[in-house]
């Protein structure tokens, strides 16, 4: 079973260590600088910490949960280091088992964990490269960070209405890592969702690299000139922005 705490804890550290120059641009996170990004990680923390401690049942946003942060303040890395360790405490007395909102597919507090590593990935990488430095993620952490993203991409709502609109039902994308045990096969179904299969196979449009990049590039995070790209590029260039969450 991955140990998701102690890589949670791990992130969070690898991102506090980089609020340093809170007013440094986020090139990944257009419009925001560190201080927001980090502003929006330990906000995203809490809401987690919220829905677990609570039981929530029905959709809460992120905004509705106290940030412990004075009207127009930014959080710091003290403020995002205090908001990983009360996640870690909520997430370690909460019963996976236990059913509660999710915006994923799943409905259970084992959802969570998963969910905050990936999200402290992903915005740890933005981070890294606002400030001139190429993020480095462990291959089996972004093999696992690959499948979090197909497997939550169909119950995103807000993305599937973006696929929908491509009118490319049927397509297929393959992900091939290079330096892992990770192939993928993305499906392009109906009404926008889309479904995915492990595997060796041939797609309309295949994209091929270290699987780090594979992950960032399924976040928007890395454009697809960083890999090999065969077959429809078109496709893939149409189909990547509109699935980024």
């Amino acid at each position: 079973m991955t140990d998701y705490h102690s890589q949670i804890r791990t992130e969070a550290a690898r991102l506090a260590a980089l609020a340093g120059d809170l007013s440094v641009p986020v090139p990944t996170c257009p419009g925001w600088t560190i201080a927001e990004l980090i502003t929006h990680v330990g906000q995203t923390h809490r809401w987690a910490a919220h829905v677990l401690r609570d039981r929530v049942q029905e959709r809460i946003w992120s905004r509705q949960v106290p940030s412990g942060l004075a009207e127009g303040r930014s959080g710091d890395a003290a403020w995002l280091t205090a908001g990983a360790e009360e996640l870690l405490k909520v997430l370690r007395d909460t019963d996976p088992a236990t059913r509660v909102w999710t915006w994923g597919p799943d409905g259970r507090a084992s959802w969570w964990p998963r969910r905050m590593l990936f999200e402290l990935v992903v915005h740890r990488a933005d981070a890294e490269l606002a400030l001139g430095a190429d993020p480095e993620i462990p291959a089996g952490t972004a093999v696992d960070g690959v499948e979090e993203f197909l497997h939550n991409l169909p119950s995103a709502t807000w993305v599937t209405r973006s696929l929908a609109e491509l009118g490319v039902e049927g397509a297929t994308i393959h992900l091939h890592a290079s330096d892992a045990d990770g192939e993928w096969t993305i499906t392009q179904g109906p009404a926008g969702k889309i479904e995915w299969a492990r595997g060796h196979a041939k797609g309309d449009a295949a994209v091929q690299g270290p699987v780090s990049d594979l992950l960032l590039l399924l976040y928007g995070r890395r454009s697809p000139d960083a890999l090999t790209v065969y077959g429809d590029r078109a496709l893939l260039e149409r189909w990547l922005p509109a699935a980024a969450f």
